[in-house]
């Protein structure tokens, strides 16, 4: 019996040191993605919580796609089985947004996540990426103040609280009448946007949110509105 057990734990190792091997060869006769990235993202105003997962290919479309788990679960399986339509280029990935975060990062665990597909060149690409859990302090508008009225728009520079330890913000403003949105990214240590002129009209509601970014690239976003008033 104990030679029975030995014997299938011996197959199970080889099986575990061929897939081992298997990877390391495909990594080392492949490319690099232009773009592979997993990272995890709230809206702190509306509570909700997502992983989101990026991809970008080369100079040609990717005929497959595969991710996979830290737990070596598949993410995403994808492929153009037609390569006449030269594949798909781009990708971003969003995870459904429940309200149970602690279901959400069981679904996602922390860890790095691989990367593999095949370009309609038939070039082999592949990467990883690291997935953490740890969400950035969000952020706090000064200028002006959330839900604000008849704000003077003449040279108006959006302000918010500064916070440590991150490597950017991204900043978005948004007519929701129009759907006009201007979005930008800035460095830590910028805490205010000067608004280009022109770009606000009279008497209209604006949306803003903040993202806060770390370096890993888990994002915290805030959002409120404010109004311009009749006059510049």
């Amino acid at each position: 019996m104990r030679r029975i057990i030995q014997y299938f734990a011996a197959i199970a190792m080889l099986a575990s040191a061929f897939i081992l091997l298997t990877t390391v060869i495909t990594f080392a006769q492949s490319k690099p993605f232009a773009v592979a990235n997993v990272h995890f993202e709230q809206n702190a105003t509306d509570g909700d919580v997502e992983v989101v997962f990026e991809v970008k290919g080369g100079d040609y479309g990717l005929l497959e796609l595969k991710v996979t788990s830290p737990d070596h679960r598949v993410v995403a399986d994808i492929s153009s089985p037609d390569a006449s339509t030269l594949g798909l280029r781009q990708f971003r990935f969003e995870s459904p947004e429940p309200k149970d975060v602690a279901g959400l990062k069981a679904a996602y665990p922390e860890g790095a996540y691989t990367f593999s597909g095949t370009m309609s060149d038939g070039t082999k690409l592949s990467a990883k990426s690291s997935l953490n859990h740890t969400l950035p302090t969000p952020g706090t508008f000064l200028h002006p103040a959330p839900e604000s009225e008849d704000v003077a728009f003449a040279q108006l520079e959006v302000s918010w609280k500064p916070i440590k330890g991150l490597s950017g913000y991204i900043f978005e403003i948004e007519n929701e009448e129009t759907g006009n949105t201007l979005t930008v990214k800035l460095p830590a240590d910028v805490t205010t946007f000067a608004m280009p002129p022109g770009y606000l009209e009279v008497e209209t509601e604006y949306k803003i949110s903040l993202g806060t970014v770390t370096a890993n690239g888990n994002i915290s976003f805030v959002e409120t509105t404010f109004s311009t008033g009749g006059e510049m």
